[in-house]
């Protein structure tokens, strides 16, 4: 067995998922509205299916979809892209890092990361033989800084992961923040891979790309998810965005992986792709209505949130609600003895640091957020 994968522990999404359905427990850990998104999109999946071809799509992706994600960025964030030559349509944002981590890192190649992170990333970089140098973000803001990159950068770095906006962390980096990176990739001849599946889930602020910075425009791989744009996270269709000499490098992994992902999908996501803007405003208006919901519940019950800037989740301070003890620790209480399933933020910490941080998932219906906030009211009363 390969040691990568096989040593790994059982995950905690794993643990958490088996206790909730064992207790019938509130799910405010899974990262997937209770509810499917866009409805006119799921009928276009379906007419796609009873009337195109249902036969292997290109590798790279239907022509329909390519433009239709190139017209999107044009549109939405002032990006312009080849559609023939600069995207590439994936089985999920997931298969898209992994076609992306495989194609640039060999053995000893250096990968930096930024913790907490997408539990992916350090198992993908170790199978292609890569060495993870971790950069751990601080709350409440996750920021690094000059002295952080300074630690990390060297002349064996070829490659830079990071999310914005953050699972699991929700902030997104800064116009600053980014121009920071890119001086340094500049300066180190590193590549970045910028998962940015969260773009369309922002709060109170634009959204900043690497794509929007000068330095690393040429160096950067961004991967979008249809999954999270639509709020149809078992939909699994990925876009890959960059310069064509890593797009074609990038096809080469994806056509041993998945090599083509469902034509029907991809007609359905193209369509929804070209939807009027307010369709988009208004599924993330419903989102930070549903956010600033179970914020107000948790602070009638005493606890400290961290600021939200993007993605589905709302993170709580434990250490500053006065909840003793690890985050794992009253994750694990909450689920038996409040049937409340949670993330505590250090299942996303590679270093094994005990970080005091609750992840909930706000993307829930109105009375699973009550009664989750509830529950957490009444762990943090026991504790």
């Amino acid at each position: 067995m390969n040691p990568v994968f096989s040593d790994l522990p059982v995950s905690i999404f794993e643990i958490m998922s088996l206790e909730a359905r064992a207790r019938g427990a509130i799910n405010l850990g899974q990262g997937f509205p209770e509810v499917d998104g866009f409805a006119d999109v799921r009928e276009a999946a379906g007419r796609a299916l009873m009337t195109q071809s249902n036969q292997y799509a290109p590798m790279r992706g239907l022509p329909i979809l390519r433009n239709a994600v190139a017209d999107f960025y044009h549109r939405v964030q002032g990006v312009t892209v080849d559609p023939d030559t600069q995207v590439l349509i994936t089985s999920g944002a997931t298969e898209a890092i992994c076609a992306a981590i495989i194609s640039m890192v060999t053995p000893g190649d250096e990968v930096v990361v930024f913790e907490p992170m997408y539990d992916a990333y350090v198992p993908l970089i170790r199978r292609a033989g890569g060495v993870p140098r971790i950069v751990q973000l601080r709350p409440p803001h996750w920021e690094f800084s000059d002295d952080d990159l300074r630690n990390v950068f060297s002349d064996r770095t070829k490659l830079v992961l990071i999310t914005t906006p953050n699972n699991p962390t929700t902030h997104c980096f800064s116009r600053e923040q980014l121009t920071l990176l890119g001086d340094y990739c500049q300066r180190f001849d590193a590549w970045v891979m910028s998962d940015e599946v969260w773009e369309e889930v922002v709060f109170d602020r634009a959204h900043v790309s690497v794509l929007h910075i000068p330095t690393l425009a040429q160096r950067a791989i961004k991967i979008g998810s249809a999954g999270k744009i639509f709020s149809l996270t078992g939909w699994k269709v990925g876009f890959v965005v960059a310069e064509k000499a890593l797009i074609d490098q990038v096809a080469r992994a994806h056509q041993f992986i998945t090599f083509a992902t469902p034509p029907a999908l991809q007609h359905a996501v193209a369509y929804g792709l070209g939807l009027p803007r307010d369709r988009f405003e208004a599924a993330r208006a419903e989102l930070k209505s549903q956010r600033d919901y179970l914020a107000g519940l948790l602070a009638e019950a005493g606890f400290a949130r961290l600021p939200t800037e993007g993605t589905y989740f709302l993170n709580i301070d434990l250490a500053a609600s006065g909840v003793t003890g690890s985050g794992l620790d009253f994750a694990y209480r909450l689920v038996r003895e409040q049937g409340l399933a949670t993330i505590p933020l250090q299942a996303f910490c590679e270093t094994g640091r005990d970080l005091p941080v609750l992840r909930l998932c706000f993307a829930k219906a109105r009375d699973s957020l009550t009664r989750g906030a509830a529950a957490l009211a009444a762990a943090r009363k026991a504790n």
